[in-house]
């Protein structure tokens, strides 16, 4: 009796785990429907030539396009920065009005969730 109690929440907690699985691929990696994720900060100034400083760093821990809007964000709320996440390369591009340390911009990427180096 007490194998067949066993075996019946492993078998709950299998289904749990692929239930959840499941939704996590139909909703992305941060749990948002399509269009619904985070508002992304619109910078108004693109003028390429006010940004004399520029920098790139890697990003580890991005997955979707919900994770770069977040890294933009995070950077874009600075002020006088600019910041172009690529999924692909999993990098952030970061151009400034002023320079910002790098330790500075790590540490708000940091805050956000995600890894930079």
């Amino acid at each position: 009796m007490a194998t067949f109690i066993i075996c019946l929440i492993l078998l709950c907690i299998c289904i749990f785990s692929v239930k959840s699985y499941m939704k996590k691929l139909s909703r992305g990696c941060c749990g948002a429907d399509s269009g619904r994720g985070p508002k992304k900060i619109r910078i108004t100034d693109k003028d390429v030539s006010h940004y004399p400083y520029q920098t790139r760093l890697t990003v580890e821990g991005m997955t979707c396009q919900n994770c770069t809007t977040r890294v933009e964000n995070a950077l874009n709320s600075l002020g006088g920065v600019w910041a172009s996440a690529d999924l692909s390369k999993n990098q952030v591009q970061i151009r400034m009005k002023e320079e910002i340390p790098e330790d500075k911009l790590k540490e708000v990427i940091r805050q956000t969730g995600y890894i930079a180096y």
